[in-house]
């Protein structure tokens, strides 16, 4: 493959330039229309500096796709901002991001608060309003190259600024590569785009479609709630969401057994998928294969991944009713090490190889972050302040436990926790509840003293779950108080909202 994430795309427009790239909002453009869009804009844009950064407000439109691709083009690096963010969110991170432009959607401008880099106004359908940046600005031509970040994608920070991470093109080449094989993707093949651009999933649905030759297909948001729908409707063979949006169609009646006879693949990212998620998804579709695949954006999208046996009766059993996540991709290297920082069965995953990037934005968010270890002694915590070589293994804060290279996750570190003096996963907590026939989700916290815990599912007593679980599990493991919702919230990127979650809990 070449150097940058454009060229891979450039690649596929000389091989297949008849097929179809990209249908979006009612609108279907082959590889050769997508491409003379890219170029317009690109030339509205006007020459950058190298690794110049030009944020993207756009969301869900041809401008959203052929604005990523017409920056890269470019030689910039992508800073996409989120139409359903706070106007002053996407402003801080502009103004952390340091952008030289901003390509902005004009029916999306309040979601942008004043920022200093000036704006290049376009309409959803990809052309520019007025004038874009001056042509005749003196700057350095592009030389872009693996090395320079393709992309800078902000998470949020425990101090409450978002964190910014540069993933370089070099990142995401073997991330690619392994995909496009993996699930075969080539002309033909029509794959979904759920997620937004500030979420890295994108990514793959981006670059795994266009590097192989298939067609990227947009859901309008709200057809996100019935999957089944949107697949049958547009013919869909890959599908890639949020394990959530399988629980939401399931309470909406909208999984019925057989709804997708013709996917030939179902993958899940973002957060853990549960058993009963899957058994769900494949009763809706019995052919398609099921993934789950695991990753810190770090790692760029993901780093590991499970595929379920075709026979459900096969499927492994966990002590917390997830799905496994597998095994780290070829390419990669993973250790499992304990408090101290020795190998172990269960433990944090921290891996390395060329998918790990090369350290936050702001250097002073890599403090220990990174661990320096090889066998035969135990892991130091790299201090941050130093240079973040090749050999050190990012840390991810999950914690696994390893079953001869099959991986399972269990969790956040800080969801094991001590109750009266015993080690509690809240995992297996929630595992239970979910098994009650009346129990469609549950998440489990712990306030300090006491354990709580929060279900969507029918009215029942308190008392009737407590039992429950207190025949199941050990005394000191039956949460304090239990109580229903509605719906779990969920933050921007389809997740579960933990913090909104435990406010409620209180």
């Amino acid at each position: 493959m070449s150097d940058t994430m454009h060229d891979w795309f450039a690649a596929t427009v000389r091989r297949h330039p008849g097929e179809p790239a990209l249908l979006v909002d009612d609108a279907t453009f082959t590889y050769r229309e997508l491409a003379a869009l890219v170029d317009s804009l690109a030339a509205d844009l006007g020459p950058m500096p190298t690794g110049a950064r030009v944020g993207l407000l756009a969301a869900r439109s041809p401008l959203a796709y052929a604005g990523y691709l017409a920056i890269l083009r470019g030689g910039g690096t992508v800073v996409p901002l989120n139409p359903i963010f706070p106007p002053d969110r996407n402003a801080t991170i502009a103004a952390r991001a340091g952008l030289w432009t901003v390509l902005l959607d004009t029916t999306m401008a309040a979601s942008l608060a004043p920022v200093s880099a000036p704006l290049v106004q376009a309409t959803p359908g990809g052309r520019v309003v007025g004038r874009g940046r001056r042509r005749d600005a003196a700057v350095d031509p592009p030389e872009p190259t693996g090395e320079a970040p393709a992309y800078i994608l902000f998470t949020s920070g425990s101090t409450g600024v978002p964190k910014g991470l540069p993933i370089r093109h070099d990142n995401v080449r073997p991330y690619v590569e392994h995909h496009v094989a993996r699930y075969d993707v080539g002309p033909g093949s029509r794959l979904s785009q759920t997620f937004d651009l500030t979420f890295d999933p994108s990514v793959f649905d981006m670059f795994v479609t266009w590097t192989g030759g298939g067609a990227l297909v947009v859901p309008r948001r709200e057809e996100l709630a019935d999957p089944a729908a949107f697949v049958n409707r547009h013919g869909i063979t890959h599908w890639f969401s949020v394990p959530s949006v399988v629980s939401l169609a399931g309470r909406m009646r909208r999984l019925p057994a057989g709804r997708m006879p013709d996917l030939r693949w179902g993958l899940f990212a973002g957060e853990q998928l549960t058993a009963d998620q899957a058994v769900a998804w494949h009763r809706a579709a019995p052919d398609a294969v099921i993934e789950n695949l695991y990753g810190p954006t770090e790692l760029t999208v993901t780093c590991t991944g499970y595929r379920l046996p075709a026979d459900p009766a096969e499927w492994p059993r966990t002590r917390n009713g997830t799905v496994p996540i597998g095994r780290c991709l070829p390419h990669l290297e993973y250790v499992v090490l304990d408090e101290q920082g020795h190998p172990a069965h269960e433990g944090e995953l921290c891996v390395r190889g060329p998918q790990r990037f090369a350290g936050y934005l702001d250097p002073a968010n890599n403090a220990d972050r990174f661990v320096s270890w090889s066998p035969g002694r135990a892991a130091t915590t790299h201090p941050g302040s130093e240079p973040l070589t090749e050999d050190l293994w990012y840390r991810t804060g999950d914690r696994v436990v390893d079953d001869g290279g099959e991986l399972t996750h269990l969790g956040r570190l800080d969801a094991q926790v001590q109750v009266h003096g015993y080690r509690v996963e809240l995992g297996e907590i929630e595992a239970v509840l979910r098994r009650h026939p009346e129990v469609e989700d549950a998440a489990v916290f712990f306030d300090g003293v006491d354990l709580r815990a929060l279900y969507v599912g029918g009215a029942l007593p308190a008392e009737h779950l407590a039992r429950w679980v207190a025949a199941r599990l050990p005394g000191y493991m039956v949460p304090a108080r239990i109580a229903s919702v509605e719906l779990f919230p969920r933050n921007d990127n389809g997740k579960l909202d933990r913090r909104k979650l435990e406010a409620l809990a209180c």
